[in-house]
Formats: structure tokens, sequence, C-alpha cells
């Protein structure tokens, strides 16, 4: 049976890909929902690019709302130095015909999780946590419904990206990190440990182009646009791909390994803001909240992509 699950995001081209392997996936995922997230860029460019990456998959039944336009308790911080003023630069992808539905992406998150049979709902978040966050403040009962949260997000050993200590989407609204990761929902998350594995190397993109199909084309034509950046700060021979690991895990789950810990995030310093304290070696008595992703198959997740992109239009 086909997993049920909501996907909150702020698309973002690693957001755009984790959307697009999501809804090749139809056997496996019932996808209720996609709600936008301020983030990489606003609220509305997020919502923007949501609907766009639905229309280019061709699954056009499927809802997309929108969300917070701001964190809990901090003005938003965006990344378009990242993915460009679009949030989504690279491919041309036409205007949406698509419209978002009118109900607030909160509101939805809540009565659909109230809708369904408790543990039966699997939220997928790919940016800063504040719409789950406000959910579960609207509505706590909700917390003892979802399944699971799978969660790109955070870092240990790899530190920051957004500033020295904090990876970008804990960052943004670490309250609303905070909150999540107090609920006592199961929770899995990919942090920059595992990304930094998974990279988009030359021979990967090519594969990728080489699907051929319009899908595919956008793809590569995205991740060269937002690699540019990576490459240029971390030397690598790739660029880290994030929010797909989410897709990638529930799909198949083998592909990954990790260790059931502690997770904590930085709320007071400005020094640390948002970063995500992982109690890796059990220092702690803290309670063991997260399966924290530790590393990945790399060439196993780029031939999972590239299988189900081939299915796209």
């Amino acid at each position: 049976m086909a997993r049920k699950i909501i996907i909150d995001t702020d698309p973002g081209q690693d957001d755009a890909v984790a959307l697009l392997l999501a809804l090749a996936s139809p056997e496996d995922f019932d996808v209720l929902g996609i709600v936008a997230v301020a983030g990489n860029v606003s609220l509305a460019q997020n919502a923007h690019n949501a609907l766009k990456i639905v229309e280019l998959s061709g699954r056009t039944e499927i809802a997309v709302y929108a969300g917070c336009e701001r964190p809990l308790r901090r003005h938003l911080v965006t990344a378009e130095h990242v993915h460009g003023d679009t949030g989504l630069n690279g491919p041309g992808l036409p205007e949406p015909k698509l419209a978002l539905r009118p109900q607030h992406g909160v509101d939805f998150i809540i009565e659909t999780l109230l809708a369904h049979e408790p543990g039966t709902v699997t939220l997928c978040t790919l940016g800063p946590l504040t719409n789950i966050a406000m959910a579960l403040i609207k509505a706590p009962a909700i917390a003892s419904r979802v399944a699971q949260i799978v969660m790109m997000g955070g870092a240990y050993f790899e530190v920051g990206n957004i500033t020295p200590a904090a990876e970008f989407n804990i960052y943004v609204d670490p309250e609303a990190a905070d909150v999540v990761l107090r609920s006592g929902i199961p929770i899995v998350m990919a942090p920059l440990d595992l990304t930094h594995m998974i990279l988009t190397t030359y021979e990967r993109l090519e594969a990728i182009d080489a699907v051929g199909n319009r899908t595919s084309r956008a793809v590569a034509q995205m991740l060269a646009f937002s690699e540019r950046f990576d490459l240029m700060k971390y030397g690598t021979k790739g660029a880290p791909l994030h929010d797909p690991c989410v897709i990638a895990y529930l799909l198949q789950p083998d592909l990954f390994e990790g260790r059931h810990i502690n997770v904590t995030v930085e709320t007071a310093s400005e020094l640390t803001m948002g970063m995500t304290v992982a109690d890796y070696w059990g220092i702690t008595d803290r309670p063991k909240n997260v399966l924290f992703l530790r590393s990945g198959n790399a060439d196993g997740f780029y031939d999972l992509l590239v299988e189900r992109l081939a299915r796209l239009p």
C-alpha cells in the first residue's frame, strides 16, 4: 500500500528534485498535498515554484498550499545567493496554470492529520520547520497522529552551511525546530553529514540529462545552476544534493545508515544559533528522539533517482 505523505517544502532546486522523486513514485506514495514555507526565497515565490514543479511532473491532481510567510520569532533569512533570485534558477519552466488551494497550509496539515487514522501519515520536511511547529502549537493533539517526520536539516560533524555552526533549514527557524524536536514524534534526520556524501558529480548529471525527457533535462539544468555555489565553496567534485535524501530514505532505507540519538537545537546563543547538537556518542541521558542518518550509498541513490525520473514526462 502506498505510504500517505505530506511534503512541506521551500523549492529550491534540490527541493524540486525531491518533489519529482516522490511524484514519480505513485505506487510508493499517496501525496496528500504539498505545502510551501518561507525559506530559500519568499513564501509566495516558493509556492509559485511548487506549482511549476507539479506541472512539470504531470501530476496536476496534487494540491499545493501556502503556509507561513516568516519564522515563528525571527526575520526571514533567504538563500538567493545559492538558488538564484527565483529560487529555481536554471531551467526556463513555464508559468503554472495550476492555482494554490485557498486553505492555509498549516490548517491543511492539521485537518489532514485529524482526518486520517493515527500513525498513517508521514510528514516529509524539506525546508524550515515553521509550518510543522505552528501546526503543533495550534493543535497539539496531532503529535500523536503523525507516523513519523523525515526531515532534511541539521548537521553535526559537517557543522554549518549558512553560519559556521548551523545548517540553513534549522537556522532559518530554530524555535520551530525546537518545537518539532521536543514533540515526541518519531523523527528521521537527513543532515549535512549525509547529504555531503550524495554529490552531483559531472558523470551523475550527465546520466540524469541522458534520460532525455523534459523533466530530466530540467533537473540537470537546475542542478548545474545550484551546484556552482557549492563547488566554489567546498572544492569537491560535485555539490551535495540535500532534500531528495528524505524521499530516497522512504523509498530505499537500506541505502542509508544512522544511529538513534538525542538531537537538540540551540535557540539562545547568537554565535551558534540553529546548531543541532547531536549526542552521537551517548554522553548525556537525554531521550533518543532522532534517527540521525550519518552516511549513504551515493551510487545507489543516483541509480534510484535516474530510474524514477525516467517515468516522468
